[in-house]
């Protein structure tokens, strides 16, 4: 069987449009690695672009409601069966995103099991602060060795209790179960320099305002999803449902939100840096390069490109 092309990047690194680009030259089908744009409507602020795609089939968008708590366990059994799915019809699968927890999980093949709720434990961390729940989670990572740690767990405190439940879980040795064979894969990242990257993600937000993402919020709010279900989902969703509910002003809204997304394309950064830490080798293209020459260099990493 073919390497599985793996793009990777931080965020308004372009990797839809070249993963779209790539996929039509060998006949691919893009399976999505974003742990947000898996929910229905919630668009803008996700960065679907889906006209990026020009036609070209992509799975693991789309497949979820808002307001429910999507999870690696779950994202783990969607991918095998999308990728099976396309390998089954003769198609090449080319797994795209910048969720590298989700990427590392399935080319490793972690077969994480599901860690129901745990009712006792939420109730002894209720009334914590979030500094407090921050400190329990290093902790329990600590004595789980865990390398695997999803910083967006403490962007908020129900994010770090549901973390501190997933850890609890494995330290009791229940959330782990026969592993996934791990996947042959070339990897590809997508490397932009940091004064670019933040140039773009300033201008990529103000358009996405522009375009109409606090109407998205107001309207995903008007379908009765609760302000706190969007905040969980963090970054565009926390600050714009802040504004909307009027919890900030525009300008707070502005520049806290273009602050976390900065942070955040760093902390992607760190996480693809420690995958290559971790035995993956990664092959950085320059995204300043046209777009059929990033291609090109692609095919020529891969047996396409022979």
């Amino acid at each position: 069987m073919d390497k599985l092309i793996t793009i990777l990047g931080p965020t308004a690194s372009g990797k839809t449009q070249l993963a779209a680009t790539l996929a039509r030259r060998i006949g691919g089908e893009i399976i999505s690695a974003d742990s947000r744009q898996v929910y229905r409507r919630m668009d803008i602020g996700t960065g679907k672009d889906l006209a990026d795609y020009g036609g070209v089939p992509y799975h693991l968008i789309d497949i979820c409601e808002p307001g429910t708590k999507y999870n690696l366990f779950q994202y783990e059994q969607d991918f095998h069966r999308a990728y099976q799915d396309i390998c089954r019809r003769g198609r090449r699968p080319v797994l795209c995103g910048g969720t590298g927890l989700y990427i590392e999980a399935v080319l490793k093949g972690y077969g994480l099991s599901p860690v129901p709720q745990n009712p006792q434990l939420r109730q002894e961390l209720e009334g914590k602060s979030l500094e407090e729940l921050t400190a329990i989670l290093r902790e329990l990572k600590a004595r789980n060795g865990s390398v695997m740690h999803n910083t967006t767990d403490v962007d908020t405190a129900r994010r770090a209790i549901r973390a501190i439940e997933i850890e609890t879980a494995a330290l009791a040795e229940t959330a782990e179960k026969p592993r996934q064979e791990p996947l042959d894969a070339v990897i590809i990242g997508v490397n932009i320099d940091r004064e670019l990257r933040r140039e773009r993600i300033s201008q990529r937000l103000r358009d996405r305002l522009e375009g109409g993402m606090a109407d998205e919020v107001r309207a995903l709010l008007a379908e009765g999803i609760a302000a706190e279900d969007l905040i969980y989902y963090g970054l565009e969703y926390k600050y714009v449902t802040e504004y909307v509910t009027g919890r900030l002003n525009y300008d707070e809204m502005f520049r806290q939100l273009e602050i976390a997304i900065h942070q955040f394309a760093k902390r992607q950064m760190t996480w693809f840096r420690g995958m290559e830490r971790r035995g993956f080798t990664i092959h950085w293209i320059d995204v300043t390069l046209p777009l059929e020459a990033k291609v090109d260099a692609i095919l020529q990493l891969t047996d396409y490109g022979q």
